[in-house]
Formats: structure tokens, C-alpha cells, sequence
């Protein structure tokens, strides 16, 4: 009876997980992460200053995050899919300096951006148009918004970091 229980469960926990990343695929962006190797581009682009606000939209493990707090951001990750949030928030634990990171397992289309000095996301084309009127609606002039991979139409970047061999990186300040 205990087997029995224990399988029950166990489905109900992975159905969970997998409901989570279908809803983050389908919010913004199924989860694959920034690579390690573009995170010195990120930073390099976002020119963070200590104290400055920086958010992750659909953070994954954090990596963004993480980046940004170490070089003096107080970084806040938005994350649906369960296994990278929970993911983010064991990696945090071992974190020095980490009263500076915050992840929340939220919609990012629900959280208010209006205090952001950087906005970064590496999110799917096909939300765009939505994303550009969340920024340009709720994000104060002067905000450096950096997209990964994909521009964003209708935005002259300020500058492009395209790097032979690897995907571009997309500066936008508004």
C-alpha cells in the first residue's frame, strides 16, 4: 500500500515539474540557459554599477543573476519552471554576498519593473511585441534592457555584441 502511495506521489511531483516547464515554454521561453562563456558579454554590456536594480526575466538557474550581484547588482531572478527555480535557490545557499539575490518562482508579466536599471531576458521572438510594451510602459527612461539572441524589433540597439561563434547580445536603453 505504502508502493502504492509513494508512485502516486512521485507521478504528482514529476507531472508538476514538466506542467511547470510547459508553462514557462509557453509564458516566454522554455529553459536554456545563457552560456557561462556569454556572461562576461552581459556584463560587459550592462556596465553595472554598484546598487543598481537588475532583473532576470524566466532567470532559469540564475546564472544572469548571480553574474550581475557579484559585480555589485542587486539582482532579482523571475522564474516559472520549477526545477531551475529550485535549482537557482540551492546555488544561492552557497553564495557569498547573497542578501543582494532574490529569486521569485513568479510570471515576470506580473511583476512590476518600474525601480530596473538593467532588464536582461533570453526569451522567444514570438512575445516581443508584448515584452517591448511591458518595458516601454513600466521601465524609466534611461533603463538598459539587453536582450540575448534575438533583437528586438522596432529598437535601435545602442549596441550589439556579436562575437564570432557565439549568439548576439542586444543593448537597448530606453
Amino acid at each position: 500500500m505504502f508502493l502504492a502511495w509513494l508512485d502516486v506521489i512521485l507521478i504528482i511531483v514529476l507531472l508538476l515539474v514538466l506542467g511547470s516547464f510547459v508553462y514557462g515554454g509557453l509564458r516566454g521561453a522554455p529553459w536554456a540557459p545563457t552560456r557561462r562563456t556569454d556572461l562576461d558579454r552581459f556584463l560587459g554590456l550592462a556596465n553595472i554599477k554598484p546598487g543598481e536594480k537588475m532583473y532576470d526575466l524566466g532567470c532559469g538557474d540564475g546564472r544572469a543573476v548571480f553574474a550581475a550581484a557579484q559585480a555589485g547588482a542587486k539582482a532579482h531572478g523571475f522564474e516559472v519552471a520549477l526545477f531551475p527555480y529550485v535549482l537557482a535557490k540551492i546555488k544561492k545557499l552557497g553564495t557569498a554576498g547573497k542578501k543582494n539575490i532574490r529569486f521569485s518562482y513568479k510570471d515576470f508579466w506580473h511583476a512590476d519593473l518600474s525601480d530596473a536599471n538593467i532588464v536582461y531576458f533570453f526569451l522567444m521572438p514570438g512575445i516581443y511585441p508584448k515584452l517591448k510594451a511591458k518595458l516601454e510602459k513600466e521601465c524609466a527612461k534611461g533603463t538598459r534592457i539587453i536582450a540575448y539572441v534575438w533583437p528586438m524589433p522596432g529598437w535601435s540597439a545602442e549596441k550589439v555584441d556579436a562575437k564570432e561563434g557565439f549568439a548576439k547580445l542586444y543593448l537597448y536603453r530606453l
